[in-house]
């Protein structure tokens, strides 16, 4: 130490003799770096850095010193940044007292602050950030933990700026004026005013004011220059990404700085205005905004996916091709089959932000994007045909209330983002009255109204449209039109025709997000001013009169059913009624909601359904004190509710709604209540008509058992994907989900300002349900499981169970004298009969939960008679409609058991001859031919294909299951049995070919007008037993949509060719009555194994690319470019319009991925089929030419897409989705595949052009898409992927991931901007 002080000691001590002999500074600086080499001192030296700041600061500033300073800085004997650390925490403090030494600091900043490559190479570095942390306290400044030399670095160079931004505030006394009115960079040192006494003259004064005003406007100039220098801008990038907060306080002084600071007015250099935008948040040095995929030696490759520029120039493909996701989703949730549990609210806006994130567009074009997807859905369902499937009214659902609710919701999500910044950090006020989604609905709906032919409304709603559109001429003619009322014909404007335009802004301004402006768009309305009648009626009907406190009379129940709600204030007068009316009052309320306000109040829909499921949980009378449950008292009431809401387009807007499982929550008590009630008491409801008990159980009953896979096959529930028995949808998940909605309900500010659009008068109980509270459903459920698992147990004779099913056996045969014997564990006898129906039914007035328990053993009695034949099949089908008829709840079981009995297959196949068993002979034939057809039309062809034979046969089971749902007339009442029949039915008889083109033969003779829907349905039971056509199915998928076909697929390509206009009647002069999108997206359910689809849907995507680089650039095709004049700007034009096809076949891809399997799909995808694809050996892929490596570029570009479309389908853009929690381990597991593949350490089987756009493509696409998705990997695994990137020549795609990696990876950045000087 001794040694080490001497040295120090001497280097003072030659300093002040040079700066006594006024020393020339070269001289001093070569002389001091002989004697510290001599004395074995490290350089640069930070000790050296510190004793000639302290020697300066400030006894010694003297030109000379200074002078010595820089030389030592040049000769690199001293560390530059620490001695600008040093520096800036003794000079600038002290500016006013010392300008001449603020004004030699700022040239030492401008000499060596932008200039880190020799710091970030010397092996002291580590050292060196350390002191100057110690230094100026980055580390406590900004709060960050680790102190990494990098992410110090960053830290120091925002120091460096801020502390020259409050500088300058300061000097012209604007730093008063900030939000925290003082600086951490001007408060140190103060004790350091060694001069502070001394006297200056006034010329001094002069002279010191003078320099005040130069030092101001060189630190502005010099933080100008720090945003305009390359590296230094993009460090400070780093910054303001990973330190919000702080960046924030900056952003807020720099901002006072433009609107005040005179110095800035008066630079020569820069003005105010270029100031601001060179420091503004938009300029993002390391933005890869419009880089998704870049190429390096063609800008053809680089797609920023403008709806208009870039979709447009996709050959083969409608201007609105980039959203063909959003076509497919809405399409696919027409499906009647399916009720989810998940609001298509939620999964829509998951999807549309992806959309807008990949595609990189504006928010008009996305919002346009989703109204030109949902209204094809409504014009392909205005002409289809009919069935038990959802059809027109919940399509228009689909466009005027799940739609607006997502565009609602994603406005509301932008606002929420506003107040959570606010409350972080009140710097970031929100400064315009709109922002860029609200701005993005107003544009999106003026520019729809240039697509007049999808705007065209469906006949049943044309009168609704022209209503909507006199509402607006008569607004802008100044007249008022009250809420509910209603315009007659005679009164309407002259050419005032409305279209679903009209409707779709009517429910913005019900929703609070447009006013009546709208009214004032050019072209919104087409009849003139002049034209408006004057003579308005003053009396009102309907809606309005109730508002005006009429009593409900007959007549106007009857509009008020007939006619929606248009405002919230309607519907909770009408709930009022439903909760304190009178009786017969409660009941007309219950009706009228159920009515069209439900199926058709697309401004109130979500309303309407909460306020119906809250009269379904009706509060305890305070006066209540009877034995069974106070719910019995209430069954008038809802048994109008339960009717009300079983239709099929009802249960399908509930389901869209996601509020399944709250309505499962409602519909478990009802169950529990009147399952276990004896029918003593009845009920004269105001038709006529009686109702029970087990009326109102088996409306509830059969409605919950609708809401989940109660009807799926049992044997999908050991072949193939689908979970095992009870892990998928059930009465315990139903209610798992319900808590978990309600508990987090209102938790989010996204969700607080939800909240403020219900109802005030609403309150949902949000107090957890479980099983448990359920004992007779939970014991019915665990019977349904073991029907399904296992045979049935012997009947033990004389118990209650076995006197149930004596009486249910003399209900169902009543009609015959023949003895029927159940299995018994202690008799073989035949029991005997009754001696009347009526005294059967006496002995069945039992709760229904008890009757439910024994059905099953009544079912195996009669079924194993009829195949003993005790039972005709004629006697076994009445026998099962009497059971039925008797308590339609026992539906469930019957459905149960003999879904169960034609998986064992047990039994011998019943003849279809039209003696014993209906017969399909008339038709089926012609079904077969059909069948043909609609395959033909979708380009399937499959030679094999009979469901010819001597004789039709079907599992005795599913005969018996057939014929009872042929004795049903079709009415509503039985409809709504028939939906819950039909899905399993349809699935027992895909397993089997050819039971469904029977059974669809047999219906078709009962109900004609169902024959379209039937025929389409049976075709596809044809995929559960051909892969082959399944590819072929995909094939045309692709083929369509690219408009690669040329034969029996219209060659357009696009949305259009993939999913035509439904199935059914179709549009004159049309394509074919089903496309092949349609069709897929009704089958895939029925095919087990998802991987096999997946795998070929990536071989088909792989094939696509190779036959759109073929259609772009033909064999021989290069030449002639190369020989063209203006070849390289034709091939540009022709790679750009090849990716834009690729980028579209991986879309669909995707889609058909994520459809097809969901999220667990997906990630096997990510995680397996994809690695695996690349180390395969692709003979295919060796194209010879250069053609062949377009190819392979392209394949890499089409799999990068691929993935990043089925990551943000499934997972989303951000963490809103539940998905989403699963994404990071997926995502590291990928991205190490990734490093190691750029490594070199995996052996690639696939073309290297493939493997480097794959990965490149790939990272491009997280950094410029989903840049939250780089900040949930590993630090680790980031920096190996940014190390491979380099290794391939990617440095700036390298800093740009590191750069959204956040604090972890914000060090790695900077070093690596520093090297490669990005």
């Amino acid at each position: 130490m001794a040694v080490r002080s001497s040295v120090w000691d001497s280097v003072i001590e030659h300093t002040m003799s040079a700066q006594v002999k006024n020393s020339e500074p070269y001289l001093w600086a070569t002389e001091l770096s002989s004697s510290l080499n001599f004395a074995g001192v490290d350089l640069p030296s930070m000790e050296l850095a510190r004793l000639l700041v302290s020697h300066i600061c400030f006894d010694n500033h003297v030109p000379i010193t200074w002078k010595f300073l820089e030389k030592a800085l040049f000769f690199n004997l001293a560390p530059p940044l620490l001695v600008l650390a040093l520096l800036s925490t003794r000079v600038v403090p002290n500016r006013k007292l010392h300008p001449a030494a603020f004004r030699l600091y700022m040239e030492l900043v401008k000499r060596h602050a932008f200039s880190f490559s020799a710091l970030i190479n010397s092996q002291n570095y580590n050292m060196i950030m350390k002191s100057i942390d110690d230094v100026v306290h980055l580390s406590q400044v900004f709060g960050v933990q680790l102190c990494e030399p990098g992410i110090l670095l960053v830290e120091f160079v925002f120091s460096i700026v801020w502390q020259l931004l409050d500088a300058s505030l300061d000097d012209e006394g604007l730093l008063e004026q900030s939000l925290e009115k003082n600086s951490i960079w001007l408060s140190r040192m103060q004790d350091m005013e060694i001069d502070g006494n001394e006297n200056f003259s006034e010329k001094r004064i002069e002279h010191h004011e003078g320099l005040h005003k130069v030092n101001t406007t060189m630190a502005i100039e010099l933080i100008e220059e720090f945003f305009k220098n390359k590296v230094t801008s993009s460090i400070l990038y780093l910054a303001r990404r990973n330190m919000p907060s702080h960046w924030g306080g900056f952003i807020e002084r720099l901002q006072l700085l433009v609107v005040h600071s005179t110095a800035l007015r008066n630079s020569k250099h820069i003005s105010p205005d270029a100031f601001l935008q060179l420091t503004s948040d938009t300029h993002r040095v390391l933005s890869r905004e419009g880089k998704t995929i870049s190429h390096h030696d063609s800008q053809a490759f680089m797609f920023s996916g403008s709806l208009k520029s870039s979709v447009g120039q996709c050959h083969g493909a409608s201007h609105s091709a980039a959203w063909l996701p959003i076509d497919l989703f809405l399409e696919d949730t027409m499906d009647g089959s399916l009720v989810t549990t998940t609001s298509a609210v939620e999964n829509l806006i998951s999807l549309v932000k992806a959309l807008q994130a990949v595609n990189h567009t504006t928010w008009h074009d996305t919002f346009l994007g989703l109204w030109i997807a949902a209204l094809r859905l409504v014009q392909r369902e205005r002409n289809t045909g009919e069935g038990l499937m959802p059809r027109l009214d919940t399509s228009l659902s689909m466009l005027l209330s799940i739609t607006t609710l997502v565009v609602t919701n994603l406005i509301e999500e932008e606002e929420s983002a506003w107040i959570d910044e606010t409350q972080q950090s009140p710097v970031n006020q929100r400064k315009e009255k709109q922002g860029k989604r609200q701005k993005g609905l107003i544009t999106s709906l003026q520019l729809l109204g240039d697509y007049e032919v999808l705007l065209t409304p469906p006949q049943s709603v044309s009168s609704v449209a022209n209503q909507a559109a006199a509402k607006a001429t008569m607004f802008i003619s100044g007249l008022t039109v009250r809420s509910g009322y209603s315009m007659s014909i005679n009164d309407m404007p002259i050419n005032c025709s409305g279209n679903l335009r009209h409707l779709i802004v009517e429910a913005f301004i019900a929703r609070n997000m447009l006013d009546t402006s709208a009214y004032l768009w050019p072209g919104y309305v087409n009849a003139r001013a002049n034209q408006v009648p004057r003579g308005v009626p003053s009396q009102t009907t309907g809606w309005s009169s109730l508002m005006n406190g009429s009593p409900l009379t007959s007549s106007m129940i009857n509009i008020l059913v007939s006619t929606p709600a248009s405002s919230l204030p309607e519907v909770e007068k009408i709930y009022e009624i439903a909760v304190n009316g009178s009786g017969d009052e409660k009941i007309s309320a219950a009706a009228i909601l159920c009515g069209a306000s439900l199926v058709r109040g697309w401004n109130v829909q979500e309303h309407t359904i909460l306020f119906i499921i809250n009269l379904l949980s009706p509060p305890v009378p305070v006066d209540y004190s009877g034995s069974e449950s106070y719910l019995i008292d209430y069954a008038p009431l809802l048994n109008v509710l339960l009717v009300g809401i079983s239709s099929v387009d009802c249960v399908q807007i509930l389901s869209l709604h996601g509020l399944v499982p709250i309505l499962a929550g409602a519909l478990m008590p009802i169950c529990e209540a009147f399952g276990a009630a004896v029918p003593e008491v009845s009920w004269t409801l105001p038709t006529g008509e009686e109702l029970s008990c087990h009326a109102v159980f088996s409306n509830a009953f059969t409605l919950l058992l609708r809401l989940w896979r109660f009807d799926h096959s049992p044997i999908d529930h050991v072949l193939g994907d689908i979970p095992p028995v009870g892990s998928h949808l059930s009465p315990e998940y139903l209610l798992l989900v319900r808590n978990s909605l309600l508990a987090s309900f209102g938790t989010s500010t996204r969700s607080q300002l939800k909240r403020r659009r219900y109802s005030k008068i609403l309150s949902l109980s949000v107090e957890p349900i479980f099983m448990d509270s359920f004992p007779k459903l939970k014991l019915w459920h665990r019977q349904h499981l073991e029907c399904i698992a296992s045979t049935f147990s012997g009947l033990v004779h004389e118990t209650l169970v076995h006197q149930i099913v004596d009486a249910l056996l003399n209900l169902m045969f009543k009609r015959i004298n023949r003895g029927v014997q159940p299995s018994t564990s202690t008799s073989e006898s035949s029991l005997s009969f009754g001696p009347s129906a009526e005294d059967a039914q006496a002995r069945l007035k039992i709760p229904a939960w008890d009757i439910l328990e024994a059905t099953p053993f009544a079912l195996d009695a009669a079924l194993t008679a009829c195949a003993h034949g005790r039972l005709s099949p004629r006697e076994l089908a009445t026998g099962l409609k009497d059971l039925a008829d008797f308590l339609p709840a026992s539906l469930a079981t019957i459905v149960s058991y003999f879904s169960a009995e034609v998986t064992r297959g047990v039994w011998k196949p019943a003849a279809m001859n039209g003696t014993d068993w209906p017969s399909p002979a008339a038709n089926l034939s012609s079904v077969e031919q059909q069948i043909k057809k609609i395959l033909a039309a979708t380009g399937v062809d499959v030679p094999s294909l009979s469901v010819g034979g001597p004789l039709a046969t079907l599992p005795l089971p599913l005969a018996a299951l057939v014929s009872l749902t042929i004795t049903y007339k079709l009415d509503k009442m039985s409809e709504r049995f028939l939906t819950l029949i039909a899905p399993a039915l349809n699935a027992l008889a895909a397993g089997c070919w050819p039971c469904m083109p029977i059974i669809a033969a047999l219906w078709a003779q009962k109900v004609k007008r169902w024959s379209d829907h039937l025929v389409f349905s049976a075709s596809r039971t044809v995929f559960h037993h051909n892969s082959d056509a399944v590819v072929q199915l995909l094939k045309s998928c692709f083929t369509s949509t690219l408009g690669l076909s040329t034969s029996h697929i219209s060659s357009n390509g696009g949305v259009g060719a993939l999913l035509g206009h439904g199935f059914g009647p179709h549009f004159s002069g049309g394509i074919s009555p089903v496309a092949p999108g349609i069709l897929y997206l009704r089958m895939h359910r029925s095919v087990r194994d998802v991987m096999f689809m997946a795998e070929e849907i990536l071989s088909l995507l792989m094939r696509s690319v190779r036959d759109i680089a073929s259609s772009a650039l033909p064999r021989g095709a290069m030449e002639k470019l190369k020989k063209s004049k203006h070849g390289m700007r034709y091939g540009e034009v022709s790679l750009a319009a090849a990716m834009t096809r690729v980028k579209l076949a991986a879309s669909l891809g995707a889609s058909l991925v994520w459809i097809t399997g969901g999220l667990s799909l997906v990630q096997s995808l990510i995680n397996e089929t994809l690695p695996s694809w690349f180390i395969s050996v692709h003979g295919s892929e060796q194209e010879g030419g250069e053609s062949g490596g377009m190819v392979a570029m392209l394949r890499g570009f089409a799999l990068a897409y691929f993935a990043m479309f089925c990551g943000t389908f499934a997972w989303g853009v951000d963490s809103e989705l539940a998905a989403s929690k699963k994404r990071p381990k997926v995502l590291r597991t990928h991205l190490e595949y990734l490093a190691s593949a750029l490594e070199g350490k995996i052996s690639l089987g696939c073309d290297w052009a493939t493997a480097w756009a794959y990965a490149s493509g790939f990272v491009s696409l997280m950094v410029a898409c989903t840049p939250k998705w780089v900040l949930e990997v590993d630090v680790d695994v980031l920096k190996r992927v940014s190390k491979g990137l380099r290794q391939w020549n990617e440095e700036e795609l390298a800093v740009a991931l590191l750069g959204l990696g956040g604090v972890g990876t914000m060090g790695a950045a900077a070093e690596l901007i520093i090297e490669t000087r990005l």
